[in-house]
């Protein structure tokens, strides 16, 4: 078991807005919330990379930029202008969505390649490289071959769902990514996650990350407990 204080569990979460039709206030919304919280990641669309960029500027708050978001339907050469465009912008993190046709297609050098390329673009810059699996439309077979695969191009991460697919993180899922890459790669669990049971459960099963919209129910729900048992940490 580990010990985490609320700030520590705080660090776990990718602040999420991924709405396409949140405005410049809801933005500045997320980026407010997320500096009080001390929230890892400001989870956004591609295009509000600047924005978060500057609204963040001078704090150790990561803005995070979807690519090829939430289809991952688009050529490694547009995903590769996408990535680099966010980084130019201030990107510090990079959730990309792999090519779901070509894997169903067992067209491993092709994945292999389309994930060493971005990962490649995030490390020469030194930003974090996460890559979206999408499980919901995946085999157990087809996920443990990313996962294999993951394991050895080395992404940071590597991430269950978008969020806007049929389904979202399961706690099977999870321990099956992490049994897999183990040590090597870490694994972010996103997608439905609402409440502080299924956020522990996710961390308890070998999530690193924790991608969320619901981040600030959640660590109140938390901090309140804490706060009934009399105690500073929580072990997990």
């Amino acid at each position: 078991m580990t010990t985490y204080s609320l700030d520590d569990l705080c660090r776990l979460v990718d602040h999420t807005n991924l709405k396409p039709y949140a405005t410049r206030e809801d933005i500045q919304k997320l980026c407010d919330e997320a500096k009080t919280y001390h929230f890892k990641m400001v989870a956004i669309n591609q295009t509000q990379t600047k924005l978060c960029a500057d609204l963040l500027k001078g704090t150790d708050i990561h803005v995070g930029a979807a690519i090829s978001f939430p289809l991952g339907q688009t050529s490694i050469a547009s995903k590769l202008f996408e990535t680099k465009d966010a980084i130019a912008n201030g990107a510090d993190e990079i959730d990309y969505v792999i090519n779901i046709t070509e894997l169903k297609a067992k067209n491993y050098d092709y994945i292999k390649s389309e994930m060493e390329q971005i990962v490649s673009v995030c490390r020469e810059s030194h930003v974090l490289s996460k890559v979206i699996f999408e499980n919901c439309y995946l085999t157990k077979e087809e996920i443990s071959k990313l996962a294999e695969i993951a394991k050895e191009v080395k992404p940071d991460f590597i991430k269950t769902s978008t969020g806007f697919g049929a389904g979202g993180a399961t706690m099977e899922d999870v321990k099956l990514m992490k049994s897999i890459v183990g040590s090597e790669v870490k694994v972010k669990a996103a997608g439905g996650i609402r409440d502080a049971d299924t956020f522990i459960s996710m961390i308890k099963n070998g999530a690193d990350r924790i991608g969320c919209s619901a981040g600030i129910q959640i660590i109140e729900v938390i901090k309140n407990r804490l706060e009934l048992e009399g105690k500073r940490n929580i072990e997990i």
